[in-house]
């Protein structure tokens, strides 16, 4: 870090917070508004610089980044580029993802040219404050840096923000502003202490240790802030002492392993494994911690408000019981403190998996396609599952590794996994491996991923589904089609693509198999291929869903 005696610029001052956070690689598209900050202070810096094709796909992969770095960036330009955005930066801000965007913006002396006299520069749509004004509803902190003595407290007031609250910051940084100087960096930022009501904090430990102590069959549900908190140590401290088995949701799946041996399944409405469901079931106190309630992970299936105490958003909520402003670290550490005596309780056999039969020249279905995959999937193997039918198979998938499952599934932006898995590849420890799951559908919106990804020598492998359809939005609109003699919804068919082939147009490995013995061969070459992305068409029929889907066929 400099000292208070070297010279210092806006720009140089946001490269250095940013890599004192950790930062290591920025995700970018090249404008002429930002291209001078990325040329003059970003590349000489260790930060890389991983040129994307477009803006969503680069806010896609910061996000994926983000997930498993704990921060994650992008720079783009204005309007034309910030504004394909958006999407990106909305599912990280729905998701609790720490994301910065850095806009590169026009000088204030064409601002005010255009506000005055009308004359436009390009981009502009209608002054200063059309993209701060569009981002600060989906962001913790929007800034424009237009004055350079400001700029150490604006940058230092929205990063912070960003590793507070878990959530996107916009920074705005005028093109004029980058080489003027500034004070330099001072300390080192840290998350604002998080806060709770004393009273409400040990109101909610005594409801929820009493209920804890009188269960005959408590259940743990261990939700995403366990993971967006760093929770996930204290979490697994809290299960061991109670001797209690625990659950997850599709949003949390594999935040703590899935080797534990108290480790039941994923609870997810009625896609739901049956040991899963019948636990929820017979349980007489859950106690949910960092759990949110989405329709993706209640599926038909409503959780009993009375026996549940959900501890999330900073609040608890137990049947009439409601204690406000209770930070879920608190909470845990409140009920710890307690060292609840546990009961002997006879713990749910886990089922044991065989593997299964299929002839090498079978047909692939979707349900065989996850049965056959489990194989490949160990503790150095990073999942990403993509909005799609791709959520059920993949939600009964063993996945042992801590963090080693991704799904945007609460804001489900279908084609987010593949792109996201960009990031992912430069994020991860370097013996992992990263395998995601796509739909057909979703795909087609972000297969430039795979030009990024090879440039940069990543190596994930990417499945594509291909059935032809946008399945999940025929099973959400009529999923009676699945088992019936029925056209699908005209907007829900696609047009083919020949996805292995891309490999050709950006210099990848690519297979196309519908075979069990075809993807066999592909998984294996996939695996041996290290130094690029492997995409794996498989075909499966238009009609065959995972298993945990058909309760909504009926």
């Amino acid at each position: 870090m400099r000292t208070m005696n070297e010279n210092c610029t806006v720009g140089q001052y946001l490269v250095d917070r940013l890599r004192q956070l950790g930062l290591g690689h920025l995700f970018s598209i090249a404008g002429d508004y930002s291209i001078e900050w990325l040329n003059r202070y970003v590349a000489p810096s260790s930060i890389e610089i991983i040129e994307e094709v477009n803006e969503v796909n680069a806010g896609y992969a910061a996000d994926g980044y983000a997930r498993l770095k704990g921060i994650g960036a992008l720079c783009v330009t204005y309007s034309a580029g910030a504004l394909c955005a958006v999407n990106a930066v909305a599912g990280a801000y729905v998701e609790k993802v720490p994301l910065v965007l850095v806009n590169g913006t026009p000088s204030i002396k064409k601002t005010i040219v255009f506000e005055q006299t009308g004359f436009s520069a390009h981009h502009f749509i209608s002054g200063r404050e059309t993209d701060l004004q569009s981002f600060e509803h989906i962001t913790v902190a929007a800034v424009r840096i237009e004055n350079p003595d400001l700029a150490p407290t604006l940058i230092d007031f929205a990063l912070t923000r960003c590793i507070s609250e878990r959530r996107p910051i916009y920074i705005e940084l005028l093109q004029d502003m980058v080489d003027l100087p500034c004070e330099p960096p001072r300390g080192v930022l840290k998350p604002a202490r998080i806060l709770s009501d004393e009273t409400s904090l040990e109101q909610s430990v005594a409801q929820i240790c009493a209920r804890l102590e009188a269960a005959e069959n408590p259940l743990v549900w261990v939700g995403v802030e366990i993971d967006r908190l760093a929770l996930q140590d204290k979490a697994l401290s809290l299960i061991q002492q109670l001797n209690v088995p625990f659950v997850t949701e599709l949003l949390s799946k594999a935040v703590l392993s899935e080797d534990d041996p108290l480790f039941v399944g994923v609870l997810d409405g009625q896609a739901s494994s049956t040991a899963v469901t019948d636990l929820a079931a017979t349980a007489d106190f859950v106690l949910a911690l960092g759990v949110w309630l989405t329709d993706i992970n209640s599926l038909g299936w409503e959780p009993d408000y009375d026996k549940t105490a959900f501890a999330s958003f900073d609040a608890v909520k137990l049947g009439t019981f409601f204690g406000g402003q209770v930070a879920l670290e608190h909470l845990m550490d409140g009920i710890l403190a307690q060292k609840i005596t546990p009961k002997t309780r006879k713990l749910p056999e886990r089922p044991a998996r065989s593997a299964p039969s299929m002839g090498s020249s079978d047909v692939i279905t979707y349900q065989g396609f996850y049965n056959f995959i489990q194989a490949y999937i160990d503790r150095k193997t990073i999942v990403g599952a993509d909005a799609s039918m791709n959520y059920f198979g993949s939600l009964l998938l063993d996945v042992p590794r801590p963090g080693g499952f991704i799904a945007q599934s609460s804001y489900s932006s279908i084609g987010y996994s593949a792109a996201a898995a960009t990031g992912m590849c430069l994020a991860k420890a370097p013996d992992q491996r990263v395998m995601v799951f796509s739909g057909d559908g979703g795909f087609q919106m972000t297969a430039q991923c795979l030009s990024t990804q090879t440039r940069f020598k990543l190596n994930p492998i990417v499945f594509v589904i291909d059935n032809g359809v946008y399945a999940v939005e025929q099973w959400l609109g009529d999923a009676s089609v699945f088992h019936a003699d029925k056209p699908f919804y005209k907007p829900c068919v696609l047009h083919r693509w020949n996805y292995s082939r891309l490999s050709e147009v950006f210099g990848c490995r690519g297979w196309e198999v519908g075979t069990y013995g075809e993807l066999m061969a592909a998984v294996t070459g996939a695996l041996k291929n290290s130094d690029s992305p492997s995409i794996i068409q498989v075909h499966v029929p238009d009609k065959s869903i995972p298993e945990n889907a058909r309760w909504k066929t009926q």
